[in-house]
């Protein structure tokens, strides 16, 4: 296996372990973490709320993971986007696992705010807004900086046509939802991951473009510009004097 092969296998898996794990918490925080009442709701289901701080973890090793694994390959074509792309997709990767930490550490709060009098409950209550407050507005970055690091590679994709370019206008289309789904919970109270529907394009677009890198990889065209002239291919002898 070439080490480009490689790359395209690693980057595939993490794209769709990546998209996998984020759905799979988006569905335990729309259950746990949405409304009034989310500390009763917790302390009920402490091993759930664990087990998907863990998988949150999970998505931020994936999301750096996917632009260290272009990397390699997307140097040879762009150097710049392709140390931006890493370098933006390891910041959304720090940010969630902020949210991950913060996830894992309010089972405990909500087995305090269970077993404590109604008179402490205002204080364990305004902790918690406080963390869930800081994990949503951590969300939010890193999905912002993953908008901005995902569309650097697309970038190099789309002129290296290391993928077919229907699928990777998918791609850079996919992310205004993104964008749209970024602002709106930046104007609102409610997390970026409620914007179930905005987020569905670019899900399957990274499940089918993982899909292809695993199956196919990178397909290496050579582009020569309109202004280099090409070499003949036939040969013109001259006569010797």
């Amino acid at each position: 296996m070439t080490s480009e092969r490689r790359a395209a296998v690693t980057a595939g898996t993490l794209l769709i372990a990546g998209i996998v794990t984020a759905l799979a918490f988006a569905a335990i925080e729309r259950s746990l973490l949405s409304g009034t009442g989310y500390l009763t709701r917790i302390s009920a289901n402490t091993g759930r709320l664990a087990t998907g701080g863990l998988i949150e973890l999970a998505a931020a090793a994936a999301s750096a993971g996917i632009a260290i694994a272009f990397y390699p390959v997307l140097r040879k074509r762009a150097r710049g986007l392709a140390l931006g792309a890493v370098a933006f997709r390891t910041i959304e990767a720090a940010v969630y696992a902020v949210g991950g930490v913060i996830t894992l550490s309010l089972p405990g709060i909500a087995r305090q705010y269970a077993q404590g009098t109604t008179s402490g409950h205002s204080g364990i209550q305004a902790i918690a807004d406080a963390l869930v407050g800081v994990r949503q507005y951590a969300i939010l970055a890193g999905v912002l900086a993953y908008i901005t690091g995902a569309l650097m590679y697309y970038c190099v994709l789309y002129q290296s046509r290391l993928l077919p370019r229907w699928l990777v206008v998918w791609g850079i289309a996919a992310e205004v939802p993104m964008l749209i789904a970024c602002l709106s919970a930046a104007f609102s109270h409610n997390p970026v991951t409620s914007y179930t529907l905005l987020a569905l394009p670019i899900a399957a677009q990274e499940i089918i473009m993982g899909t292809w890198l695993i199956l196919r990889g990178f397909t290496s065209k050579v582009i020569i510009p309109n202004d280099v002239p090409r070499q003949s291919t036939t040969s013109t002898s001259f006569p010797r004097s």
